[in-house]
């Protein structure tokens, strides 16, 4: 399949779930609503002219007041098999700070998610160990975040026996 087509392909599958695209010198974005779910995303997986088997990377980001929604997570594809790539943004709203867990199709996601929740505070339904991953248990709030107090003191914790 030719690389231009991965965004039509995506519109004639999930069309009223697409909220903007692009492709600007072969980097194609598409931006779903976090309605997709898991449907869409085992779509990009298991399409044979898709067939994005390797999660690159996960991550968010903070639009504090410059967007309706928030915050956005971001995901990064590559098919090991068509040699391209694709990225999927969905938006995510400060009041219903979650979206989907995508640890069932990709286990990589696992760690990729927990650090999203570290350091932003958005959560994934239906992921099997949704803790820290960089910061300490006690840790209060996500440094990530915008409005997170740079001079903020954090609890002290003794040593681990």
């Amino acid at each position: 399949m030719e690389d231009s087509n991965l965004i039509d392909r995506v519109k004639e599958k999930f069309g009223p779930l697409v909220l903007d695209s692009h492709n600007f010198r072969g980097d194609q974005t598409v931006t779903v609503k976090k309605e997709a779910g898991l449907e869409f995303f085992r779509f990009l997986k298991d399409d044979p002219a898709m067939a994005f088997n390797f999660l690159m990377d996960l991550t968010a980001v903070d639009y504090l007041g410059k967007k309706d929604d928030r915050f956005e997570v971001v995901y990064h594809f590559y098919s090991l098999d068509h040699n391209h790539r694709f990225r999927v943004k969905i938006p995510v709203n400060e009041s219903d700070c979650i979206v989907e867990s995508l640890t069932p199709l990709w286990r990589t996601a696992n760690w990729y998610e927990r650090e999203v929740w570290d350091l932003y505070g958005i959560k994934f339904r239906g992921h099997p160990n949704l803790r820290r991953i960089l910061l300490y248990e006690e840790f209060k709030g996500h440094p990530l975040r915008k409005d997170y107090p740079v001079n903020k003191r954090q609890p002290l914790i003794g040593p681990l026996n």
